[in-house]
């Protein structure tokens, strides 16, 4: 090769490298997290509790932001922010593993029903009162209600990629959202004697009003193995509304955007979203092979405790009281209408 073209080719190479160097330390430290998210969720008495990966990586992400701080070295930031952007949407996209359009037509038009009310419901609901009563900004309502309405953490960080928020905002959605799902587990269980649901509509309950998709295993599986299985067919058609709720906000970001600048602009795509879709088609299309899936199913979930704990990393605790009680109270009303407004729609429409 001559010297001209052994240049060129240097030089071609040399940004990836650069690029690839710039990440590593940051990258590195948010899948150190991650892996530890997992295995630490796979302790027995953690395991017994339904406390997640996700919940763990975040804790473990705080506690070294916080404990360190200002001492953390800047080469960490690259990598930081790539886990919180590029990991986060890899990890919602391969999250349509776990769904299949079979299992949303298995729960039937009353169930879909009360997943569209629930979700639309609960996102009116937390936009209301989170800025009309408790004068709270609209990220911050938003993301509280995205959090309650569908998915729990998995919502928050997905809705954040469009709206873009502080950092604490997300934090503090995140914690409201595992604080009042973990009470759920504890709390179902014992409702399940006094809500005159048989054991079918009580996982449909269970499925439509729960955070998380661990926290509505652990209930149903309280109950009976056939309450944990049609518990979480409903949960994940209630995650495959996450796709049209991007939709909507990346739409109104685009409206907000345009009428303050005076310009307009196209509504982004978000394309993680639609790439989310397409992962479910295929789920429901090709039977993947255990020995395939359930590595997919863990990277993914790597990929998601890796995203939150680089969003810990840089959630400090002075910004989170910043934010003061409101958020939580917020989540508080918003998990007494999931209890009360979910039970009464199962009632009525199933």
């Amino acid at each position: 090769m001559s010297t001209s073209a052994s240049a060129i080719a240097a030089s071609a190479v040399q940004p990836v490298g650069f690029s690839l160097r710039r990440l590593l330390p940051g990258l590195a430290l948010a899948l150190a997290l991650g892996v530890a998210g997992l295995l630490l969720a796979s302790w027995a008495p953690l395991q017994r509790a339904q406390i997640s990966a996700l919940t763990i990586a975040i804790v473990l992400g705080m506690t070294i932001g916080n404990s360190f701080g200002a001492q953390l070295p800047a080469t960490l930031s690259p990598g930081v922010v790539f886990a919180q952007q590029k990991l986060l949407r890899l990890g919602v996209i391969l999250y349509g593993l776990r769904l299949s359009f079979g299992q949303i037509a298995a729960i039937g038009p009353a169930g879909l029903a009360i997943d569209t009310i629930i979700v639309v419901g609960t996102l009116a609901l937390g936009s209301f009162l989170g800025r009309r009563v408790f004068g709270l900004d609209r990220d911050s309502a938003l993301l509280t209600g995205v959090g309650s309405a569908i998915c729990g953490a998995a919502a928050v960080l997905a809705l954040e990629r469009v709206l873009k928020p502080d950092p604490a905002k997300v934090a503090i959605a995140v914690a409201t959202v595992v604080l009042f799902g973990t009470l759920d587990i504890f709390l179902y269980p014992a409702l399940y004697p006094y809500l005159h649901m048989d054991a079918a509509h009580f996982g449909l309950y269970t499925g439509a009003t729960v955070h998380e998709v661990a926290q509505v295993i652990a209930v149903g599986s309280a109950v009976d193995p056939a309450t944990a299985d049609s518990a979480v067919v409903v949960k994940l058609t209630r995650v495959m509304l996450l796709v049209p709720v991007l939709f909507f906000f990346g739409w109104r970001q685009t409206k907000l955007a345009n009428s303050a600048s005076g310009e307009k602009t196209k509504v982004p795509l978000p394309w993680f979203a639609l790439a989310f879709v397409a992962v479910s088609a295929i789920n429901s299309l090709v039977a993947f092979p255990p020995a395939i899936k359930a590595p997919l199913l863990t990277f993914d979930t790597l990929l998601l405790a890796a995203a939150m704990a680089a969003l810990g990393l840089e959630t400090r605790v002075a910004k989170l009281r910043s934010l003061g009680p409101k958020p939580l109270l917020l989540a508080a009303l918003l998990w007494l209408w999931l209890i009360l407004g979910g039970a009464a729609m199962v009632h009525v429409l199933a």
